[in-house]
């Protein structure tokens, strides 16, 4: 089987991963295409995505276009003659790019779709309280996650499973199935097939700092399955009202407690090694956390040095 020349499109560290695997599996990658440098931080130094910094310290020819029509960039990829083009986590392209090589271009999604379209399918997945999910190959079309499928993949969610721990295990699955899906393009040994239609939809919406603020009225379940969907970025947070003081309190672990009570949610229980919060159902038991101006500890380290009013609470 000759491999094909393969230009590979990605930005975070989950695209590295896979590029990380097509180079060791000797695939001949032409290309690598990577968002722009851009400054980041407090002291807006310039950003490299990690994409990019693999790529140099490769030394695979990279690309970072601004615009993806601009007629540069289009001459610059079309030189590099390849026959199949890789998405994994960069933008949306078009049709000028995605309809150039003569094997297709397709893209790496972390859910199975058409479940779970969009920007953050993996803290959805888990937001959602969801038990299984996975990766999927499919051709790109116009439109957002609607190409037709190549291949799937399934795994299990567990219970004590976090978006940084599903990130980990549907990036690796990923890497292994786009090696596949490259082998069976290759051996036309695939056959696409179009995305169900009929069952209701989930979408993996654009987090924002609103979708992370943490609604204590919610049942058991559903605050646990918000904090570990959110951990550990972009984190769930929620206000502590703690006399005249009011803190942003960011939570990054917590565990559920399913325990009969008459308390309002919301109240918070403190003993010298514990910190609760009373919901429906059961506490919330804060694991790790993070106040304003400090880094994150557990909850255990910041206790003695947080003094709480006798009325303190979260909303």
């Amino acid at each position: 089987m000759s491999k094909p020349r393969i230009v590979f499109m990605g930005t975070p560290d989950f695209a590295v991963a896979i590029l990380d695997k097509l180079v060791k599996g000797n695939y001949s990658v032409v290309g690598v295409i990577t968002a722009p440098d851009k400054p980041a931080g407090r002291g807006r130094k310039i950003h490299e995505s990690a994409v990019k910094i693999y790529a140099k310290e490769n030394g695979l020819k990279l690309l970072q276009p601004t615009n993806l029509k601009d007629s540069d960039f289009l001459e610059n990829l079309k030189s590099l003659d390849a026959q199949l083009q890789i998405v994994v986590a960069f933008r949306m392209l078009p049709k000028a790019v995605w309809d150039m090589p003569s094997m297709g271009t397709f893209n790496l999604h972390a859910s199975l779709l058409p479940q779970y379209r969009g920007a953050a399918p993996i803290n959805w997945a888990i937001m959602n309280g969801e038990q299984e999910t996975g990766v999927t190959t499919f051709f790109i079309d116009d439109k957002i996650d609607t190409g037709e499928i190549l291949l799937q993949r399934k795994t299990a969610i567990s219970e004590n499973d976090t978006a940084g721990s599903l990130h980990d295990k549907l990036m690796h699955l990923g890497a292994d199935l786009v090696l596949e899906t490259v082998d069976k393009i290759v051996n036309k040994d695939i056959e696409p097939y179009k995305q169900p239609k009929g069952e209701p939809l989930k979408e993996a919406f654009k987090l924002h700092k609103e979708t992370c603020e943490i609604d204590w009225t919610q049942s058991l379940d559903a605050l646990h399955n918000h904090i570990r969907g959110l951990s550990p970025y972009p984190t769930a947070w929620t206000t502590l009202y703690n006399g005249e003081d009011q803190l942003f309190l960011k939570i990054y672990a917590a565990e559920k407690e399913r325990e009969d009570h008459d308390l309002k949610s919301g109240a918070l229980l403190a003993t010298k090694k514990e910190l609760k919060v009373a919901v429906k159902g059961g506490y919330i038991n804060l694991l790790e956390i993070q106040l304003p101006g400090k880094r994150k500890m557990f909850t255990k380290e910041v206790i003695n040095g947080l003094k709480l009013a006798e009325n303190a609470y979260v909303r």
